[in-house]
């Protein structure tokens, strides 16, 4: 449910843009992600600092969109995004004793030092390929394709690269505790 949540903003995105074009469906974009925002916060009683992010890009670029018609302001806010996380993630690694993934991840999985480091530059790898991919579908084929490709392509691109994160985690994990006692 949290996941259909998360995409509600991108959902209602597509829905209108196909039935009522780009500024239609950014304006909606718009007041979904600030609904989203307020929402998240009346039942968890904080805010998540990525949907503020996502919210404070769409406002923003979706304001553009509308304020001069035209929608390569809001082509970029993937990229925006994937780029951000992928800035931060290479600024947790380089300068913190912990990325930011294993500070995440490390409650449910035991890796090795080593291995966090590559499994961060993975992701840090991934987030910065998907925004200039996102750059070049959105330069090179129409707002329609780049549409599409945003909801699904991205979409499927992520789930395919998080089955591989989990393949690799699955062959590289170390014991827990327990199992180790057990044994």
């Amino acid at each position: 449910m949290q996941t259909l949540f998360d995409f509600f903003p991108i959902l209602l995105f597509f829905i209108c843009f196909k039935f009522f074009g780009i500024y239609v469906a950014t304006g909606v974009a718009m007041v979904a992600s600030l609904v989203q925002v307020i929402l998240y916060r009346i039942r968890f009683q904080r805010f998540e600092t990525l949907q503020l992010i996502s919210m404070a890009l769409i406002l923003s670029l979706g304001g553009l969109t509308l304020f001069f018609h035209n929608p390569w302001f809001i082509k970029w806010k993937p990229t925006v995004i994937y780029w951000l996380t992928a800035g931060v993630l290479l600024f947790s690694s380089l300068f913190s004793s912990k990325s930011l993934l294993q500070k995440l991840m490390e409650k449910n999985v035991e890796l090795p030092q080593q291995l966090w480091k590559k499994l961060s530059y993975a992701w840090i790898l991934f987030f910065t390929c998907m925004g200039f991919v996102n750059i070049y579908v959105a330069y090179n084929y129409d707002t329609n394709t780049w549409v599409n490709f945003k909801l699904f392509g991205g979409t499927g691109l992520l789930v395919v690269f998080i089955l591989g994160q989990a393949y690799f985690l699955t062959r590289h994990q170390l014991p827990s505790p327990k199992e180790t006692k057990s044994s």
